[in-house]
């Protein structure tokens, strides 16, 4: 397995080869450029009680794609940690949520994208669905806006392809299609 030696306060990624097994970690800090190794991800779409999806844009601080709308969460489970807790975890740190029950709806999501700079971000990255009603908390060094909207807005936008993060565009579509299968991760 690769290893590497992490400073204070640098979170790791898990690093995995294509059938999604690990191989190793890395410093989050250090992951992304434009060779990014394979990595394990997720993403997070929370709805309200009205079916509204919240959608945030990232802080502008942000390593990857920084100041783009995209889904309203995602992240990196730590090395050993269940990827349904980083969820919740993230879900705590970004927006302030407790989240109950959460739905894997896309197990096997997996992008590459690259960004103007560069940047590679490269993922298997399953996609879950959540509900709140609790008000948000955002934490301004990940999200510096926020906003709740219709799905039909969302699918619109992910149609546009450039109006929202590339990891989202790609999975806009394949939710609509994948909600009736409701496979767990």
């Amino acid at each position: 397995m690769t290893e590497m030696t992490v400073a204070a306060g640098d979170d790791l990624v898990v690093l995995v080869d294509d059938a999604g097994r690990q191989v190793g970690s890395a410093a989050k800090s250090v992951v992304h450029h434009r060779a990014t190794p394979l990595h394990l991800g997720f993403s997070c779409y929370v709805f309200d009680a009205a079916g509204r999806v919240l959608l945030t844009r990232r802080a502008l601080a942000k390593r990857t794609w920084p100041g783009v709308w995209s889904n309203s969460f995602c992240g990196h489970p730590a090395p050993g940690e269940p990827i349904a807790d980083a969820v919740r975890r993230r879900a705590r740190q970004e927006l302030g949520l407790s989240l109950g029950e959460l739905q894997c709806v896309l197990p096997e999501f997996r992008y590459r994208a690259v960004a103007a700079d560069g940047t590679v971000e490269n993922e298997i990255c399953p996609v879950f669905y959540a509900h709140s009603e609790e008000p948000l908390q955002v934490d301004p060094d990940e999200v510096m806006e926020w906003r709740w909207v219709s799905w039909r807005d969302l699918r619109s936008a992910a149609a546009l392809g450039w109006s929202i993060s590339p990891w989202a565009a790609e999975q806009v579509p394949l939710l609509d299609a994948a909600t009736s299968r409701n496979r767990p991760c």
